[in-house]
């Protein structure tokens, strides 16, 4: 198999960090801070994707404000209108990079076929695979890349509830 022929349930980053379009971008910078990431997952209730989030869309939305004025706003209002690409787990690497070229994106969510989201490429992980490194869990550290049973991908989100503390 040539790595053009890779696909994507072969090449993406399973566990991920996600958001609410609801949660705040001073929660998202956090997130992405914490754990040690630059591409963001907004899903809904139903984990359908809404939007990707980069750490150069917080930057660029930061005012003067302080945090209080931050943990106001919403995700939501970070994601604008601009285009975005899916993939499906069985497409191709070459694909992939054409999506990713033709939009101009370096993040792009595998969903399935009811829309919810499997997991994420990066220009990471495609130059992983071009490098034949695609599905080291070692190098990664994803200790939770299985498949379970029917050959589903299992995907580890981890959603954050924040707790406020009461008046």
């Amino acid at each position: 198999m040539s790595v053009e022929d890779l696909t994507a349930e072969q090449i993406m980053t399973r566990v991920l960090v996600t958001v609410t379009a609801e949660e705040s971008p001073l929660m998202a910078w956090e997130l992405m801070r914490r754990a040690d990431v630059h591409h963001l997952p907004v899903v809904d209730d139903d984990c359908h994707v809404l939007g990707v989030l980069t750490r150069e869309d917080v930057a660029a939305t930061w005012c003067g404000g302080g945090p209080d004025e931050h943990s106001r706003r919403q995700v939501r209002s970070l994601l604008g209108r601009r285009r975005l690409p899916k993939v499906g787990p069985g497409q191709t690497l070459s694909r992939i990079t054409c999506v990713m070229l033709d939009v101009a994106c370096d993040a792009v969510p595998v969903v399935s076929e009811a829309g919810r989201l499997l997991g994420l490429i990066t220009v990471s992980d495609v130059l992983r695979a071009v490098a034949g490194r695609a599905g080291r869990d070692e190098e990664r550290g994803e200790q939770g890349r299985t498949r379970e049973s029917g050959g589903e991908v299992r995907t580890g989100l981890f959603h954050l509830n924040p707790v406020l503390p009461s008046d």
